[in-house]
């Protein structure tokens, strides 16, 4: 769980926390206000968001030019955004074309504070993908043959992507708006309670007396924190803390402690309902609804976290992995009532979005206002003044910081999708990869899969998916797969490198934590979490997967099926079998998932 800052005097602390307050009712506000104007609602987003990057926090501390810097940035890009926002009905008239050098200015002053912001949060990987695609764009009529473009007027192009309800404000800043951070502001109140402990307690009651029942509690927990988290990082440090001691105190090695915490910390991002904003992003890029969604995801993500599962049976043929004792599991009492401080809102949830129809984000509002009501209580069914204080304090920065975070990564793709239209790009490498591959399904599909691989070493992997969904997702399309299959197999692959070297986020916080090679860890990820790497490619050899809502009893059939092929292929990739059982566990697995894609 993340904690309130510690602030050197109580004038700050007090400043801080009017921010998180303002941001946090701002975005609950809008989803009760009504019909608020796109070019008022996403600038004063950015607006709120960039005092959280660049001013408050570790990321905004460091050199004296470098605080400096920081609050020049947030003051110039706050006041370009007010500006943008208090003239929208006269911006609106100048049909995305820039008028004076001023607001030429403020253009060039929003991009680059969105690119420093995203650098500061991220990291340089996004930012300079972002700076190429701008480079492009004001210098691609000089490139010759069919990549080269138009030229366009600088006051056209920097106009489509600051002033216009395309670029910056598009489609994707609304969702960053209107769902993400309402879902965002959700998991930070529910962990600021006990919801957290509630995982963990019904992890441990559920999985904690079985063979590799440490590891295993590992797996429910992750899932379950995973499904509101959406961060395979957060998702480590916060239920890591607990099952990695856990498992190493019960005599686990340490590269398959830090491997099972990396491998079910990964899947947060594929678990309903949040699923790292993906879910809603895919919402606005396939005009597919929000339950649609995540009914479609549902069985993948299950089976991600059974073949984990299995994965542990399988190393349980090779070392001995004791389940949890008794004395140290939960009794049932604890077991009830911390689950109680995450079930309540969950079925607030579940209840607004499927019994009385209301949109995601107002369900989640009313279930925000459910889980803050249970930070009045703790799990002994008291009301502990500083300790509500502290919560309601926790539970207000952490979801500015992490709404702030997640707007400087959409931003900034932001700026890659509307060079990408804008100049015709996007069609241009659709077509380059459908000539790749003549046209045909599965090299299609092999190439996005490099692609995405490649890009989400060095990018969250939202961004990572939405880049790749857009030059990718429509040569998908052309080659045969319904967009919903298109962007869950692009949005699955953009996660491999949560635990797949060279760079490998989830493995490197659990092997750190751990105390083991890190390179260890990821290998042993890698073999315990082949359902990452197998389960996209099953959804396009098998269709009926993400058909939950229409054709149910075919879903759960294929649901069985890829899960016995995964059990063989786990089992013939872990177990301690003679090489001969091994390989033909593993060709059984491949048949058995992929054959009727062949047949």
């Amino acid at each position: 769980m993340m904690q309130a800052p510690e602030s050197k005097s109580m004038p700050v602390r007090l400043i801080v926390f009017l921010l998180a307050l303002v941001l946090v009712v701002f975005h609950l506000g809008l989803i009760f206000s009504g019909l608020t104007p796109n070019l008022v609602s996403r600038p004063v987003h950015l607006a709120l968001a960039l005092p959280w990057i660049l001013v408050i926090g570790p990321r905004a501390m460091g050199s004296l030019a470098f605080r400096l810097s920081g609050w020049l940035l947030a003051v110039a890009g706050i006041l370009s955004c007010l500006y943008i926002a208090f003239n929208q009905s006269d911006l609106i008239d100048q049909y995305g074309f820039l008028e004076g050098n001023g607001q030429i200015a403020m253009a060039i002053v929003l991009i680059v504070v969105v690119m420093e912001s995203a650098r500061r949060a991220i990291g340089w990987p996004l930012p300079i993908v972002a700076f190429l695609a701008l480079m492009y764009g004001l210098f691609g009529q000089y490139i010759p043959g069919e990549f080269g473009h138009s030229p366009m007027p600088l006051g056209s192009f920097l106009g489509t992507l600051t002033i216009a309800e395309g670029g910056l404000w598009g489609s994707l800043t609304g969702v960053s708006v209107s769902v993400v951070a309402i879902f965002v502001i959700f998991g930070a109140v529910l962990n600021a309670g006990e919801a957290g402990q509630g995982f963990m307690n019904v992890a441990a009651a559920a999985a904690g007396r079985l063979t590799g029942g440490g590891a295993k509690v590992s797996v429910v927990s992750s899932a379950l924190f995973g499904s509101i988290s959406g961060s395979a990082s957060a998702n480590v440090a916060s239920t890591g803390a607990i099952t990695l001691p856990a498992m190493t105190s019960l005599g686990y090695p340490r590269r398959l402690a830090g491997a099972v915490e990396a491998v079910a910390s990964s899947g947060g991002q594929i678990m309903p309902p949040l699923m790292g904003a993906g879910a809603f992003v895919m919402v606005e890029l396939t005009g597919t609804p929000y339950t649609s969604i995540i009914m479609a995801a549902l069985l993948p993500a299950f089976l991600y976290f059974f073949a984990v599962w299995i994965g542990i049976n399988a190393y349980a043929t090779r070392f001995k992995l004791s389940g949890i004792a008794e004395a140290d599991r939960p009794p049932l009492r604890d077991v009830i009532i911390t689950s109680a401080f995450f079930l309540v809102p969950f079925c607030v949830l579940l209840l607004g979005m499927f019994a009385a129809d209301y949109t995601p984000q107002y369900a989640a509002t009313l279930s925000i206002l459910a889980a803050a009501l249970l930070l009045l209580i703790n799990r002994n069914l008291k009301a502990v003044p500083g300790q509500i204080i502290a919560r309601f304090e926790t539970a207000f920065i952490t979801s500015a910081r992490q709404v702030a975070m997640i707007a400087s990564i959409i931003l900034c793709a932001s700026i890659i999708i509307g060079v990408l239209s804008v100049t015709g790009l996007g069609v241009k490498i659709t077509s380059l990869i459908l000539s790749g591959s003549s046209g045909l399904l599965w090299p299609s599909l092999l190439l996005t899969a490099l692609a995405c691989l490649v890009l989400g070493m060095e990018v969250p992997t939202t961004a990572a998916y939405v880049i790749c969904v857009s030059v990718a997702g429509p040569a998908l399309v052309q080659s045969g797969l319904e967009p919903l299959q298109a962007h869950l197999f692009v949005f699955w692959f953009a996660l491999l490198s949560t635990i797949t070297p060279p760079v490998c986020g989830a493995v490197f916080i659990a092997a750190g934590m751990v105390g083991e090679d890190w390179l260890k860890v990821a290998l042993t990820a890698m073999s315990l979490g082949i359902g990452l790497y197998i389960i996209p490619l099953g959804m396009i050899a098998n269709p009926e997967l993400i058909a939950l809502a229409q054709q149910p009893i075919a879903a759960l059939l294929v649901t069985v099926q890829i899960g016995v092929g995964l059990a063989a292929l786990s089992y013939g990739l872990i177990a301690r079998f003679k090489p001969l059982t091994r390989a033909g566990l593993i060709l059984l697995g491949l048949v058995i998932i992929f054959g009727r894609a062949f047949l």
